[in-house]
């Protein structure tokens, strides 16, 4: 019997394409994501935050909205020291841990659902279920859907973009909302936040947090919750690699939660009773 011809294993993305080079074919001769030549044409007229847009979205941003994602990536590229996953972060760098070890402990940290990635997640579908309707987001947040996930995600404590512990919304989340408003046309997601940021407060007697913000600049962008969330998660990350890496340097002697906690009689060999 002829042999069945063998079936060819091909992956299958609209963002990557590439051509091989004629003497070798596993090496790429040139690159495409989403029609664009990455090294022939992007590599010196597209800027970062414009390439990101690009493999998410698989088309070219209008200058608005490199500008929004451009502004919403600077704000919350580094959290600070007080930030959960930042912390998480440096203590795995004084503690001496791979570079890959810290990057993933800022990841683990930072994609829960107390002012993480998931948070992020769960605001941007209540923009899906309430859009600018007040009285809907008002209802939903007073009774907040359950997550069908209950085996990953336990139920939320408290409503998805608010702090359970504010106490009034701090200077830099209203500076960053007002300046991203202002970037967005003036029926945008971001400006109707803006405008009833009072009344929602109110409606859950906390205010929002930075998780809310960057959930409604990301709608405005057309994002879908699944790349916010990723995007949350990715856009955070340099913050915490820089925190890390000096603290590293700083060394464990320094770092204040450690610093009463370890004591070693002897320096030069730690494991000596």
């Amino acid at each position: 019997m002829p042999s069945e011809e063998k079936k060819q294993e091909v992956i299958h993305t609209k963002i990557w394409r590439e051509e091989p080079e004629p003497d070798n074919p596993f090496a790429a001769k040139k690159c495409f994501c989403a029609g664009y030549d990455v090294y022939g044409d992007l590599l010196d007229k597209a800027s970062w935050v414009e390439y990101l847009y690009l493999l998410f979205k698989l088309e070219k941003p209008t200058q608005e909205q490199a500008k929004l994602l451009e502004t919403i990536a600077v704000a919350i590229s580094n959290p600070g020291i007080r930030d959960h996953s930042v912390r998480a972060a440096m203590n795995a760098g004084v503690g001496g841990s791979t570079a890959a070890s810290v990057l993933m402990a800022a990841l683990a940290v930072g994609a829960g659902q107390y002012g993480g990635a998931r948070e992020v997640f769960l605001v941007m579908q209540l923009w899906e279920e309430c859009g600018q309707d007040l009285e809907k987001w008002e209802k939903v947040l007073l009774n907040p859907p359950k997550e069908e996930r209950a085996d990953i995600w336990q139920p939320m404590e408290h409503p998805p973009g608010f702090d359970p512990n504010g106490v009034s919304c701090p200077a830099p989340i209203v500076q960053t909302l007002k300046k991203l408003a202002s970037l967005s046309n003036s029926n945008s997601s971001l400006n109707w936040l803006l405008e009833n940021q009072a009344a929602l407060e109110k409606t859950v007697d906390m205010p929002i947090a930075f998780t809310s913000v960057a959930a409604t600049a990301f709608q405005d962008l057309e994002f879908s919750s699944e790349q916010g969330e990723m995007l949350y998660l990715l856009l955070r990350l340099p913050g915490a690699s820089a925190h890390a890496l000096e603290q590293k340097y700083y060394g464990i002697k320094k770092y204040p939660f450690f610093l009463n906690k370890l004591h070693l009689i002897d320096e030069s060999d730690p494991g000596q009773p």
